[in-house]
C-alpha cells in the first residue's frame, strides 16, 4: 500500500478501522521495539550515576527507559548488579563504548526483562484505551453533521482520551509492579506469587494494590494529555485529520510531540522520581514500612534546597529517552492500521475469488459489509497468520 493510498482511505471510517485485539498487537510490538532501542540510553544513565561517589547508598534506584518505570531493589541479596559494575565513564558515548567493548554488547539491554514483562501490558491497555475512546467520542460529536461534511476532531477529544487511557493503563499495571517488586524484594518465585499477592493484601488490604500510583498519575496524566493533543494536532496541520500519514511523519510527530510534552511535564517528573524513590525507600525495601512523603512536601524540600532549577533537573536526559520512545511507539502503532486493513483486504479479496469459483450467483453470496468483522478471524486466529505477524 502507498503512501497516496494511506491519504485516501479514513482508517477511522468503521469500514477501516482495525479492530481491539488487532490494535492490541500493534501496540504489544511498538512496546517491544520501543524497549528494544531505548533501554541502552538508561542503563548508560544509570551506570554513569552510579559511579558518581558522592551519591549517598541507597536502597533501590529508579529504572525509566522512557516507556516504563521500575523501582529496583540496591540490596546484597540482588545477585546481578549491572548497575553497580565498576567502571570509569567520562559521558555518555564514552560509556556506550567502554560498556559494549569491556562487558559485551548485550550489557547495554540488561534490565530489559522487566520492562518487557510491564510494558507490553501496560502499552496495550494504554494505547487500545485511548483509541476506543477517540473513536467513540468523535462519532459521538460528528452524529448530526450533514451527509457529505467531513468528521472533524476538536482539540479536547484528544487530551480527554489521552488522559483517561492512562489512568486506565497506570491503573491497571499498578498492582502488577507492586507485585513484581515484593516478589524481587522477598527474593519469591513466580510459583509463589499468589503467596505475595495475599500478603499483601492481608497487610494493606486490597487498596494496598495501588500504593505508589498517585505519583504516576501526577506526571503520566497531563505527558499524555499535551502528547496526544500536540500529535493529533500535527496530523490535522498536515492534511492527516482522517488518514494515517506516512511512517516518517508519524515518526517525526511523535517525537515532536514527546519532546513538547516532556517538557511541560518536567517538574512533575522530578517530583515523581523523589516520591517514587521514597516510596520504595520507606514501604517497599524497608523492614519496617512507614509513612512516605507527600507530594507538598517533596515539592518544599526540591525548591528549598535547589530553587525552581530544581524542578527543571534532568530536563536533557529525559528528553534524549521520550522523544525516541514516543517516535518509534506511535509511528509502530500507525502503520500497524495500515499493515492489518492491507493484510485484510487481500484476505478478503481472495476469499472472494474463491466463492467465486463455488457459488456461480452473486445474489448467493452476503459478505461482511465491515471488513473488520473478519479480521480478528482471518488474522489472529489462524495459526499461521499468527506467525507471520508477531
Amino acid at each position: 500500500m502507498t503512501n497516496q493510498d494511506n491519504v485516501r482511505i479514513n482508517y477511522d471510517d468503521l469500514e477501516f478501522r482495525i479492530t481491539p485485539v488487532q490494535q492490541a498487537a500493534a501496540s504489544c510490538t511498538g512496546a517491544i521495539l520501543t524497549s528494544i532501542f531505548v533501554t541502552p540510553l538508561d542503563v548508560v544513565k544509570i551506570r554513569l550515576q552510579a559511579q558518581q561517589k558522592e551519591i549517598k547508598p541507597s536502597k533501590c534506584f529508579l529504572y525509566c527507559n522512557g516507556l516504563m518505570d521500575h523501582i529496583c531493589n540496591c540490596s546484597p541479596l540482588d545477585a546481578n548488579k549491572w548497575y553497580q559494575r565498576p567502571g570509569q565513564f567520562n559521558g555518555t558515548l564514552d560509556a556506550f563504548v567502554k560498556i559494549g567493548r569491556n562487558e559485551g554488547i548485550t550489557s547495554l539491554w540488561s534490565g530489559l526483562s522487566p520492562t518487557l514483562v510491564l510494558s507490553i501490558p501496560a502499552t496495550i491497555a494504554y494505547f487500545v484505551s485511548y483509541e476506543q475512546m477517540r473513536l467513540k467520542l468523535k462519532d459521538w460529536y460528528n452524529n448530526n453533521k450533514s451527509p457529505g461534511e467531513s468528521c472533524k476532531q476538536p482539540h479536547w477529544i484528544p487530551m480527554l482520551s489521552g488522559s483517561t487511557a492512562r489512568v486506565i493503563s497506570a491503573t491497571t499495571v499498578s498492582p502488577l509492579e507492586l507485585i513484581r517488586t515484593k516478589m524481587q524484594s522477598k527474593k519469591l518465585s513466580y510459583l509463589e506469587i499468589g503467596e505475595g499477592l495475599r500478603l499483601l493484601i492481608k497487610q494493606d488490604g486490597v487498596r494496598g494494590l495501588w500504593k505508589g500510583v498517585f505519583p504516576t498519575l501526577l506526571r503520566d496524566v497531563p505527558f499524555s494529555a499535551v502528547y496526544w493533543m500536540n500529535y493529533e494536532t500535527i496530523k490535522s496541520l498536515h492534511g492527516h485529520s482522517e488518514s494515517v500519514p506516512p511512517f516518517w511523519f508519524s515518526f517525526l510527530a511523535g517525537a515532536i510531540s514527546g519532546t513538547i510534552a516532556a517538557l511541560v511535564t518536567v517538574p512533575f517528573d522530578v517530583v515523581k522520581t523523589h516520591q517514587q524513590i521514597d516510596f520504595g525507600e520507606s514501604t517497599l525495601y524497608s523492614d519496617q514500612p512507614g509513612r512516605g512523603k507527600t507530594t507538598v512536601q517533596i515539592i518544599k524540600e526540591i525548591y528549598g534546597k535547589h530553587g525552581l532549577n530544581g524542578l527543571f533537573a534532568g530536563t536533557v536526559p529525559r528528553l534524549i529517552k521520550v522523544a525516541p520512545a514516543c517516535a518509534i511507539m506511535i509511528s509502530s502503532f500507525e502503520y500497524g492500521k495500515v499493515f492489518f486493513n492491507r493484510l485484510a483486504n487481500q484476505q478478503f479479496q481472495n476469499q472472494q475469488s474463491t466463492e467465486v469459483d463455488v457459488i456461480s450467483s452473486p445474489q448467493q453470496r452476503k459478505p461482511p459489509t465491515n471488513i473488520s468483522q473478519f479480521k480478528d478471524n482471518t488474522i489472529l486466529g489462524q495459526s499461521s497468520s499468527s506467525q507471520d505477524i508477531l
